[in-house]
């Protein structure tokens, strides 16, 4: 669903572990890593559109997550130029996000990123809360930062805001 302004309607999980970790994973035939993400249906809610993605993506079920929270409006982000398909229509010239923050409820052997019929990551691990600003492509940092900012309290003791500019990458 791309709106009016040609932002796609999309949702981001960042799935927590009891150590306050995130899940990072690598796009297939790339270096790329980032949280799980993905478009929203035209027949979905925002909440089965991210529990689709958790699956797809994750291999996780609802009875593997609790749902901590998720942001309270669309966070945008454009998309580089060279990746515009200026011959689709509608034209899609970046994402709005609703972010979604998960505590996973059971162990790590129950990742699967082979679930969808077209698999998003080949490779996971656990990073800090944090650290994915440093580690995610440049066009996403600027939504991972407001996304990251606004969820961490919902994360409770799990995770430390760190003060304004506290060797954040910019």
């Amino acid at each position: 669903m791309i709106d009016a302004q040609g932002f796609r309607a999309n949702v981001g999980i960042v799935l927590l572990n009891a150590q306050g970790q995130v899940f990072w994973g690598r796009r297939i035939g790339m270096s790329a890593w980032q949280f799980p993400q993905g478009g929203v249906n035209p027949d979905e809610s925002l909440d089965q559109a991210m529990f689709r993605e958790l699956w797809e993506e994750v291999g996780l079920g609802p009875a593997d997550v609790e749902v901590i929270g998720c942001t309270r409006r669309w966070l945008r982000y454009r998309l580089p130029k060279r990746f515009i398909r200026h011959d689709q229509q509608p034209l899609c010239i970046g994402q709005k996000q609703r972010w979604y923050i998960l505590r996973l409820l059971t162990t790590d052997d129950r990742v699967d990123l082979r679930c969808a019929p077209e698999p998003e990551f080949d490779r996971w691990r656990w990073i800090g809360y944090w650290d994915s600003l440093r580690y995610v492509v440049p066009f996403k940092r600027g939504v991972y930062e407001r996304a990251l900012h606004e969820l961490a309290p919902l994360a409770g003791h799990m995770v430390v805001v760190p003060a304004p500019n506290a060797g954040l990458p910019v």
